[in-house]
């Protein structure tokens, strides 16, 4: 009675499997890695204007100060003249 031998070992199709499921893992991994990246830069870019953005509503209130006490002053100065005439 003759027995049929199975390959003991690792074949050529189990090896393409692994190679094609690791290859598969080492894409996706590159993919969120490329991806957490662009996120990265983007945020930062994102946090730079949201500074930007309150050092100037920071700005334009001073300015609207400046403005109202311009113009009080203009006219405190403009009724003292007309008081003193």
């Amino acid at each position: 009675m003759k027995t049929i031998k199975e390959p003991n070992g690792i074949t050529f199709g189990m090896s393409a499997v692994i190679i094609m499921g690791v290859s598969v893992v080492m894409i996706l991994t590159f993919i969120k890695i490329y991806l957490s990246n662009q996120i990265y830069y983007e945020s930062k870019v994102v946090n730079e204007m949201t500074r930007e953005v309150a050092a100037l509503k920071a700005e334009r209130v001073m300015l609207e100060q400046n403005v109202e006490a311009l113009k009080f002053k203009s006219q405190v100065i403009d009724t003292i003249f007309v008081i003193g005439d």
